[in-house]
Protein backbone atom coordinates (compact mmCIF):
# COMPACT_ATOMS: atom_id res chain seq x y z
CA UNK A 1 0.00 0.00 0.00
CA UNK A 2 1.37 3.58 -1.08
CA UNK A 3 2.07 5.67 2.61
CA UNK A 4 3.20 8.68 0.84
CA UNK A 5 0.51 10.70 2.20
CA UNK A 6 1.64 9.95 5.53
CA UNK A 7 4.69 12.43 4.33
CA UNK A 8 2.03 15.53 3.91
CA UNK A 9 1.24 15.79 7.86
CA UNK A 10 2.76 17.76 10.11
CA UNK A 11 3.93 15.67 12.93
CA UNK A 12 4.87 16.94 16.25
CA UNK A 13 8.08 17.16 17.18
CA UNK A 14 7.98 13.76 19.40
CA UNK A 15 6.17 12.14 15.74
CA UNK A 16 2.38 12.95 16.92
CA UNK A 17 -0.41 14.49 15.24
CA UNK A 18 -3.78 15.22 17.19
CA UNK A 19 -7.14 13.34 16.33
CA UNK A 20 -10.49 14.00 16.66
CA UNK A 21 -12.96 11.32 16.77
CA UNK A 22 -16.22 12.33 15.53
CA UNK A 23 -19.34 10.85 14.95
CA UNK A 24 -20.22 10.26 10.70
CA UNK A 25 -23.92 10.80 11.85
CA UNK A 26 -24.49 13.44 13.58
CA UNK A 27 -21.06 15.11 13.95
CA UNK A 28 -20.86 15.18 17.54
CA UNK A 29 -16.68 14.93 19.08
CA UNK A 30 -16.72 12.06 20.69
CA UNK A 31 -12.66 12.05 21.88
CA UNK A 32 -9.61 13.57 21.28
CA UNK A 33 -6.17 11.47 20.96
CA UNK A 34 -3.01 10.59 19.60
CA UNK A 35 -1.48 9.21 16.31
CA UNK A 36 1.91 8.69 15.35
CA UNK A 37 2.98 7.36 11.44
CA UNK A 38 2.04 3.87 12.44
CA UNK A 39 -1.42 4.51 14.40
CA UNK A 40 -2.35 6.41 11.43
CA UNK A 41 -1.75 3.87 8.69
CA UNK A 42 -3.09 1.03 10.37
CA UNK A 43 -6.40 3.18 10.88
CA UNK A 44 -6.90 3.73 7.23
CA UNK A 45 -5.42 0.07 6.75
CA UNK A 46 -7.41 -1.66 9.06
CA UNK A 47 -10.46 0.89 8.69
CA UNK A 48 -10.64 1.50 12.89
CA UNK A 49 -9.19 3.69 14.90
CA UNK A 50 -6.19 3.06 16.38
CA UNK A 51 -4.58 5.23 18.42
CA UNK A 52 -0.53 5.94 20.13
CA UNK A 53 -0.99 5.81 24.13
CA UNK A 54 1.12 8.53 25.18
CA UNK A 55 0.98 7.20 29.00
CA UNK A 56 1.40 3.49 27.93
CA UNK A 57 4.27 4.66 24.77
CA UNK A 58 2.38 1.48 22.73
CA UNK A 59 -0.64 1.74 19.97
CA UNK A 60 -3.92 1.23 21.72
CA UNK A 61 -7.01 -0.11 19.51
CA UNK A 62 -9.76 2.06 20.54
CA UNK A 63 -12.18 -0.36 22.12
CA UNK A 64 -9.76 -3.58 22.18
CA UNK A 65 -10.87 -3.66 26.17
CA UNK A 66 -14.65 -2.14 26.53
CA UNK A 67 -15.67 -3.47 22.92
CA UNK A 68 -16.27 0.25 22.17
CA UNK A 69 -14.80 0.16 18.39
CA UNK A 70 -14.79 2.68 16.09
CA UNK A 71 -15.29 1.38 12.55
CA UNK A 72 -13.82 4.34 10.39
CA UNK A 73 -15.87 6.13 7.60
CA UNK A 74 -14.09 8.99 6.40
CA UNK A 75 -10.73 11.13 7.56
CA UNK A 76 -9.90 15.00 6.80
CA UNK A 77 -6.45 16.72 7.35
CA UNK A 78 -6.88 20.42 8.48
CA UNK A 79 -5.50 23.10 6.38
CA UNK A 80 -1.93 23.38 8.16
CA UNK A 81 -1.87 19.88 7.99
CA UNK A 82 -1.23 19.26 11.55
CA UNK A 83 -4.64 17.96 12.82
CA UNK A 84 -6.95 14.83 11.56
CA UNK A 85 -10.21 13.98 12.39
CA UNK A 86 -11.69 10.61 11.65
CA UNK A 87 -15.68 10.52 11.14
CA UNK A 88 -16.34 7.11 13.16
CA UNK A 89 -19.38 5.05 14.04
CA UNK A 90 -19.13 4.46 18.07
CA UNK A 91 -19.75 0.81 18.19
CA UNK A 92 -21.68 0.29 21.35
CA UNK A 93 -22.54 4.23 21.60
CA UNK A 94 -19.64 4.72 24.30
CA UNK A 95 -16.74 6.75 23.38
CA UNK A 96 -15.65 7.72 26.84
CA UNK A 97 -13.70 5.84 29.50
CA UNK A 98 -16.24 7.27 31.74
CA UNK A 99 -18.93 5.29 30.01
CA UNK A 100 -20.84 8.58 28.56
CA UNK A 101 -21.57 8.94 24.49
CA UNK A 102 -18.50 11.40 24.45
CA UNK A 103 -15.30 12.48 26.92
CA UNK A 104 -16.85 15.81 26.55
CA UNK A 105 -19.13 15.81 29.15
CA UNK A 106 -18.42 18.92 31.17
CA UNK A 107 -20.10 22.08 30.36
CA UNK A 108 -18.98 25.56 31.92
CA UNK A 109 -21.97 27.40 33.19
CA UNK A 110 -22.97 29.67 35.76
CA UNK A 111 -23.28 28.31 39.50
CA UNK A 112 -27.01 29.53 39.67
CA UNK A 113 -29.91 30.00 37.69
CA UNK A 114 -29.98 33.82 38.42
CA UNK A 115 -29.17 35.09 35.08
CA UNK A 116 -28.78 38.85 35.96
CA UNK A 117 -25.94 38.44 38.65
CA UNK A 118 -22.88 39.82 36.57
CA UNK A 119 -20.80 38.16 39.49
CA UNK A 120 -21.78 34.72 39.42
CA UNK A 121 -18.89 31.73 39.48
CA UNK A 122 -18.69 29.78 36.51
CA UNK A 123 -18.01 25.87 37.19
CA UNK A 124 -17.92 23.02 34.99
CA UNK A 125 -20.82 20.99 35.48
CA UNK A 126 -21.69 17.46 34.39
CA UNK A 127 -24.25 17.24 31.85
CA UNK A 128 -24.25 13.91 29.96
CA UNK A 129 -25.05 11.23 31.84
CA UNK A 130 -23.20 7.56 32.04
CA UNK A 131 -24.45 5.12 29.95
CA UNK A 132 -22.94 2.33 31.34
CA UNK A 133 -20.30 1.83 34.52
CA UNK A 134 -16.46 1.80 34.04
CA UNK A 135 -16.18 -1.32 36.24
CA UNK A 136 -19.04 -3.47 33.91
CA UNK A 137 -17.19 -2.16 30.99
CA UNK A 138 -13.46 -2.98 31.89
CA UNK A 139 -13.60 -6.10 34.09
CA UNK A 140 -9.56 -5.91 35.05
Amino acid sequence: MDTSWLSEVHWTEEGLVPAIAQDYKNKRILMVAWMNHQALELTVSEQRAIYWSRSRKKLWRKGEESGHVQKLHRLFLDCDADAIILEVEQVGGIACHTGRESCFFHELVNESDKKNDENQKKVWRIVEPVKKEPKDIYKK
